[in-house]
């Protein structure tokens, strides 16, 4: 039987501490800081099998951080096998509490020898393109904002106050286009404009192209499914996909629930359970697009379906859309009911409609909808 080594990495931008684990002598051994290049990690492993024998077996594992999966790709091409580990499920074999990357990358072989970890899950070369592609509109999203922010507060530093009820309307617009500034002031606002003209378009060529990527083969069919939901439009719903990946690799709803983090946390002990709030502990996109997806549920009468959920229904089989309006009444209803009868904080309420929301998503991509 081949001996397995376990591998464990702490990688940074500029370097990796490398180290290696075998259950049978119960030490991390080899120790070394090396260059962030994935040649030098193999370059060690060639050391290693001098080491330990030709016949030896590797698998190395790091934590899941901002490196994102190059070097799982690089190293699982190169014929080496490799997990990502999702930090917050890392167990704790380092009791000292002296933290170094030494420690860290010896407490990363240790739970890999032990399975002391969750493995997170490594999309496809095309998801992993579209999720970029989405999450570089999110930052163009913020952007956006944030001009925005600085355009009132520039127009309120210069002593002018919009006497409409709601800001960035058409009239709000005019009345801004329409200011008048003295000398290099009135250069400032127009470059304001631009900008927030720029990044209009900008937005609206990439909202474009995401519904283009979304009618693809690939996606169509379960964006399709999802935009039956209250809430949930081509952005989010495709967001769910690419982010999510299989979903048939969560056994429950609730195991869906907890990787996005919408689960309570607990503090029990003994005979007293004590939950908590949500634990934040997962997929930190997916969990704020399904707070503002759950939004949706505070607003409109229970059962009622709008002429644009009837469009984005039309077309999927009838279990889907049955399924769909269940979900979409229950939420409702979940809401109105920790509202108005529970006094629940109107926030608690939609953490909750979003917890549950999650759990029919997961049904409706499982095709659990019985």
């Amino acid at each position: 039987m081949n001996s397995i080594v376990y591998i464990g990495l702490d990688v940074h931008k500029e370097s990796y501490t490398i180290c290696s684990y075998r259950i049978e002598d119960d030490e991390a051994k080899f120790v070394q800081k090396i260059k962030s290049d994935y040649k030098m990690i193999l370059k060690y492993l060639e050391q290693m099998r001098r080491q330990y024998g030709e016949e030896t077996e590797f698998l190395c594992g790091y934590e899941a951080g901002p490196l994102g999966y190059k070097l799982y790709h690089q190293l699982n091409n190169s014929g080496i096998a490799c997990v990502i580990m999702a930090p917050s499920t890392l167990g704790v074999t380092n009791n000292n509490r002296v933290k170094t990357d030494k420690n860290d990358a010896r407490n990363i072989a240790r739970c890999l020898a032990f399975r002391l970890y969750s493995e997170v899950h490594v999309p496809t070369p095309e998801d992993e393109e579209v999720k970029e592609y989405i999450r570089m509109r999110d930052d163009k999203k913020t952007a956006f904002k944030k001009v925005k922010q600085q355009i009132l507060a520039f127009v309120l530093r210069q002593g002018y106050r919009y006497d409409g009820r709601t800001n960035w309307t058409q009239a709000h617009l005019k009345w801004l286009r329409s200011l008048e500034f003295d000398g290099l002031l009135q250069e400032v606002m127009a470059e304001y404009i631009v900008t927030y003209d720029y990044l209009i378009s900008k937005l609206e060529r990439i909202d474009e192209r995401i519904e283009e990527l979304a009618s693809g083969e690939r996606y169509a069919d379960n964006v399709s499914k999802l935009k039956c939901l209250i809430g949930v439009k081509t952005y989010t719903a495709l967001s769910l996909v690419v982010e999510t990946g299989d979903f048939r690799r969560f056994a429950s709803p609730n195991q869906y629930a907890s990787f996005l983090g919408l689960v309570p946390s607990e503090d029990s002990s003994g005979g007293t359970v004590k939950q908590g709030s949500i634990t934040k502990a997962g997929n930190r996109v997916l969990r704020r697009l399904l707070i503002e997806s759950s939004q949706s549920y505070a607003r409109g009468a229970i059962g009622h379906k709008s002429k644009e959920l009837n469009r984005r229904q039309r077309g999927n089989p009838p279990e889907v859309i049955a399924y769909a309006d269940k979900a979409n009444e229950r939420l409702r209803r979940k809401f109105y009911r920790l509202v108005l009868k529970n006094n629940k904080a109107r926030n608690k309420a939609v953490t909750a409609v979003a917890r549950e929301l999650s759990c029919f998503i997961w049904g409706l991509m499982t095709d659990n909808i019985a």
